[in-house]
């Protein structure tokens, strides 16, 4: 019988994005494939550091110690190493105790294309290209940032946070305010508040982490705990009247949240230093660079505000 992958929150991940391999990258870079993988096998018993991503993932695999019976999340690593240069994290992986048996070691080549084999809602990579490339192909993939300083040693709760349209959603309002028309925006918003937006490029990922909430308020020696074991917020640029249409999506998708923060122009970062999530999830770099020194941040590159005309 064969493994039920896609009854699973599968996320894919590359080898810089779970451990901090920005030395040996740069060995690879300077030196060449030879002489980085010479080093990861001088090396292999030297255990890496955490990358951004770590934490992230470290708490995502805890759910499968929480919800035994249902092992709801699966990980899986998609790298371009090739399998020899592979062992040294394939070792590193039991000693942080991570639950990781699956992974692609591809050689070069390109991994996210094998996303759809083993069914990920998510794709994680520090290789900006590679990840726009991914994004334009529609793969739900995200640029890791670097990530100063990290704090994972508070709790065991995995608490995720959303920026909504051009994440959540598609960017049909977005659109409407990309030319900073702020009127024009709320009266699209308004009117179209009883109509749903499409969903975007994580809205499968959340909907799968809503499915573990689900069977978190099914336990019923959980069911009052008051430290949930998922934690989700969103984080959004909008205010009062554009709320409306936000809920109603989410309504729409059988989704609800723990945490909205409409944040109508105020700096993200300010919240999100003090909920400190494991991870947040945003189209636009201005609000990612600066949240990113505490906080492991991912770049979505999607809809209209990633449009080349917009970076120039």
């Amino acid at each position: 019988m064969a493994y039920p992958i896609d009854q699973k929150l599968v996320v894919g991940i590359t080898s810089t994005a779970l451990f901090d391999f920005a030395h040996e990258h740069q060995i690879y870079v300077e030196e060449g494939v030879e002489a980085f993988r010479l080093f990861q096998k001088e090396n292999r018993k030297k255990l890496p550091a955490p990358g951004a991503a770590f934490p992230f993932i470290k708490r995502l695999l805890n759910l499968n110690r929480i919800f035994a019976e249902e092992a709801p999340v699966e990980v899986v690593i998609l790298s371009r190493n090739d399998p020899e240069a592979g062992l040294r994290m394939m070792d590193a992986l039991p000693e942080y105790g991570l639950d990781i048996s699956r992974a692609f070691w591809l050689s070069g080549a390109d991994p996210y294309p094998y996303m759809k084999a083993v069914k990920a809602c998510l794709y994680l990579s520090t290789n900006k290209n590679e990840v726009k490339a991914a994004v334009e192909e529609g793969h739900p993939a995200g640029y890791v940032l670097p990530c100063v300083t990290s704090n994972d040693d508070l709790d065991n709760q995995l608490r995720i946070a959303f920026d909504f349209d051009g994440v959540l959603v598609d960017d049909e309002a977005e659109s409407q305010f990309v030319d900073g028309d702020l009127p024009l925006f709320h009266h699209h918003e308004t009117t179209n508040k009883d109509r749903p937006l499409k969903g975007g490029p994580l809205m499968p990922l959340l909907q799968k982490i809503s499915n573990i909430q689900d069977i978190e308020k099914r336990r019923l020696d959980r069911a009052n705990d008051p430290q949930k074991a998922v934690r989700v917020s969103i984080i959004t640029a909008r205010n009062a009247p554009a709320h409306e249409r936000m809920m109603n999506t989410l309504k729409h998708e059988g989704i609800e949240i723990d945490e909205l923060f409409l944040m109508g122009g105020i700096e993200k970062k300010n919240i999100l230093d003090v909920l400190k999530p494991q991870i947040f999830f945003d189209d636009q770099l201005g609000h990612l660079e600066p949240a990113a020194e505490n906080t492991p941040c991912v770049h979505i590159p999607f809809g209209i505000r990633n449009q080349e005309k917009l970076q120039e």
